[in-house]
């Protein structure tokens, strides 16, 4: 393929090179005359390591050079990448300048131009930024707007400085977000040489996923440092402590738990980080993540029981109970909570779990739900039918077949919240809600008789 690289630095330059040793013709594209220089003579503009070896053996072949031309580079290619920076200003966002100028100088160059061009950015931008702003500039500068001849994709780097290269060989995947699958195939093309699943998306789930991959990688880091500091108080190693985490790839180093849904609770979590935040304090410790782990729980618990509340209906049915499907236990469970703050509000509930029942829950857990909810035989039912004819029905926990079909019987006029991520997009005839996949339409909850007077006013 025919390449340009718009930004020359780390990711421009390190794309580059890869690029070229690929076979594709490769034209980069910098304002710094310095830059532009060096690497037309096949040198490294800063060090990185093998990066002056793919240079050097790119110009050789002639795959690679570069200029400060925008339009010689536009003219003598079918695709560019934008790879310039978007650092931060002092109040944490982020400056688009460099992106904004690259792309009007693109969109100029292609004012003129009759046969397809991709423009593919690979900065760092948030989602809102891209479709909201950056897409309309391209269009406006181009005088066009996408179609066959003028195209968009977002594709986020991965390259760490000092093993970039390899990075870009030993990816994880392939990030391409896309409103044309001929424009996304078009990206594909580029690594063909790496050994890596591509991951076709849309472009705001793209810019969202860089962005949450290195939020979390900053995670892990300082997690870690926190257990190493509460460990070397206690007296042990907590480089042992956390090799011996990571041998768990089942629940620790694994996809468990990474899954937006309800709020965790049982008999262990809870305990254990209450015990870990106690300690620390009380040794003085400051371990602001691992303190603010509860606080964050509850406070994603109480935006549930919100979401709830803002339906308008006083007679909910609820699905789950337990802390977690495949138990009777109900110390500690967020659904209990939910039930019990709703009860307060004056709602009227329906509760379907079919692993609680008078004769089978005894011991301190029938001591924690008589005295937590203590009308809860007069709101179980252990017909899911019962729970089916609500306006809106809460979903807490996964289903099996026979209660997803029965799911299935629900009507378009019903709504699902489904903060368990039990079910698919499209699965009910009812209006469903799953957490953490975008917003409910702004309607959705407003009670029929409100919904047809807002239709038919003025």
């Amino acid at each position: 393929m025919k390449i340009s690289v718009f930004g020359l630095g780390y990711v421009g330059c390190v794309s580059a090179a890869c690029l070229a040793k690929d076979g594709h013709k490769v034209v980069g594209v910098d304002v710094d005359r310095r830059k532009v220089a060096e690497i037309s003579e096949g040198h490294a503009p800063f060090f990185e390591p093998e990066l002056e070896t793919l240079l050097g053996k790119a110009r050789e072949v002639g795959n690679l050079t570069a200029t400060t031309d925008e339009d010689e580079a536009i003219g003598a290619t079918d695709l560019a990448l934008i790879c310039v920076g978007t650092p931060s200003r002092r109040t944490g966002e982020i400056q688009l300048h460099a992106v904004r100028s690259v792309l009007t100088s693109i969109g100029t160059s292609l004012r003129n131009r009759s046969t397809p061009f991709v423009v593919v950015l690979r900065s760092t931008v948030l989602p809102n930024f891209v479709e909201d702003e950056l897409v309309p500039l391209l269009e406006n500068s181009a005088g066009r707007k996408m179609g066959d001849l003028l195209q968009f994709c977002y594709n986020p780097e991965f390259l760490r400085e000092g093993t970039a290269i390899r990075d870009f060989y030993q990816a994880p995947f392939v990030v391409i977000g896309h409103n044309s699958m001929w424009a996304a195939e078009s990206v594909e093309q580029l690594y063909t040489k790496v050994k890596a699943p591509v991951v076709f998306t849309d472009i705001r789930t793209a810019c969202m996923t860089k962005y949450v991959c290195n939020a979390f990688h900053a995670l892990k880091v300082s997690f870690a440092n926190e257990v190493g500091q509460l460990s070397g108080c206690l007296q042990i190693d907590g480089r042992q402590v956390m090799e011996i985490l990571c041998m768990d790839n089942k629940l620790n180093i694994s996809p468990a738990y990474l899954k937006p849904g309800f709020a965790f609770g049982g008999s262990c979590l809870p305990k254990d980080l209450r015990a870990l935040t106690a300690e620390s304090r009380q040794r003085g410790l400051s371990l602001p993540l691992i303190h603010s782990i509860l606080p964050s729980n509850r406070s994603h618990l109480q935006n549930c029981i919100d979401f709830v509340l803002e339906t308008g209906e006083r007679s909910i049915g609820i699905f789950g109970l337990a802390f977690k499907e495949g138990t009777d236990d109900l110390r500690d469970s967020p659904a209990v909570e939910l039930a019990e703050t709703l009860l307060g509000k004056g709602l009227r509930l329906t509760i379907y779990e079919p692993t609680i029942s008078r004769e089978t829950i005894h011991g301190t857990n029938l001591g924690f739900i008589e005295k937590t909810i203590p009308h809860i035989w007069n709101l179980l039912t252990p017909n899911i039918s019962e729970l089916l004819i609500k306006k809106v029905v809460v979903l807490l926990r996964n289903v099996n077949e026979s209660e997803r079909t029965s799911l299935r019987t629900m009507t378009p006029d019903q709504t699902c919240i489904d903060f368990a991520n039990a079910l698919g997009k499209d699965e009910l005839s009812a209006r469903i809600f799953t957490f953490g996949v975008g917003s409910p339409e702004p309607d959705l909850f407003i009670p029929d008789r409100a919904r047809a007077a807002a239709q038919t006013s003025w």
